[in-house]
């Protein structure tokens, strides 16, 4: 692989901050958050191709398979916060999204030298999570062509996953293995190699727009309401009485007695009190919805309709 930087947008020298070492502290915020207004901009342009992975994604879930990311230093971090946000957010099982790093865990906050360059390493990877047919594998780096996710990109699409990649420049060698290229060009950054700024950003917004969207689409969500969201602690407990609250609008002393009797599960609480039903009722209602709160609802005011 040649690794010359010239080529690469994101290595090169940013005209707008030559000069960020000599102007005062509150000048090289605004210098910095002058090129994160680019951001948002250049993301917006790569919609069509996040919807075409979100489509990926949806599918693969409906036949059972996983969303694993996969990246190297500040991608692979990203990857892996994202996916580790999932189970609490939708309620989902923890091995249904993955993060993987180059160099294992010790790298989420150590660097591990060299890990990024070793393609065979990120074949071994996908190897060993058993990646097949039904699953969809992004590889996510700013330059688009570190070894390691590549690696990892042609041992899945070997297996037959979809395989996605999420970039910060265009024409990539990640993209020719990619199912679906996301190269979210935002230009060079404010201090020379830091993609842990812009770019690093960019990843974060689109990770998060192929997990909600997907997510969305699974029923995890109703009207704009986190209705799958997972109670774990007093800040949680109180933020899913809210979603109950705000679905259904019911006073606060129905919402509390939901709310006990399904053992704090948003979504079959919301049902009870919209379709006014028993618990076992709404478990039903929502098991022949595959889950989806609206439907379930629809259908149980449809039955006592008729």
């Amino acid at each position: 692989m040649n690794y010359s930087l010239e080529r690469l947008i994101t290595e090169r020298q940013n005209e707008r901050t030559r000069d960020i070492d000599r102007v005062s502290t509150v000048r090289m915020l605004e210098l910095m958050n002058d090129e994160d207004q680019l951001i948002a901009a250049a993301v917006r342009k790569t919609i069509p191709e996040i919807g075409k992975a979100v489509d990926l994604i949806v599918a693969r879930f409906r036949l059972g398979g996983r969303l694993f990311y996969v990246g190297a230093g500040t991608s692979g971090r990203l990857g892996i916060l994202d996916a580790s946000e999932c189970p609490p957010t939708f309620g989902t099982d923890p091995g249904l999204v993955q993060g993987i790093i180059a160099g294992g865990d010790t790298a989420i906050r150590t660097a591990v030298e060299g890990a990024e360059d070793n393609e065979a390493l990120g074949a071994e990877d996908i190897e060993r999570c058993h990646v097949g047919a039904n699953d969809v594998v992004v590889g996510i780096a700013a330059s688009g062509r570190t070894p390691y996710v590549i690696g990892a990109m042609k041992h899945a699409k070997a297996a037959g996953a979809a395989v996605v990649c999420v970039c910060n420049n265009p024409n990539t060698a990640m993209g020719r293995h990619a199912d679906v290229a996301i190269e979210a060009v935002v230009g060079p950054e404010a201090v020379l190699g830091s993609t842990r700024l812009k770019a690093g950003t960019a990843q974060k917004m689109i990770l998060n727009m192929l997990t909600t969207t997907s997510f969305i689409q699974m029923g995890k969500v109703y009207g704009n309401l986190m209705v799958d969201m997972q109670a774990t602690n007093v800040k949680l407990v109180n933020r899913a009485k809210q979603m109950i609250r705000m679905a259904t609008g019911a006073p606060e002393d129905e919402v509390e007695r939901a709310f006990h009797a399904t053992s704090g599960h948003v979504k079959t609480a919301t049902v009870m009190i919209a379709t006014n039903s028993p618990y076992e009722q709404a478990t039903t209602l929502l098991e022949q919805s595959h889950g989806f709160v609206r439907e379930a609802i629809d259908n149980g005011l449809a039955q006592k309709r008729s």
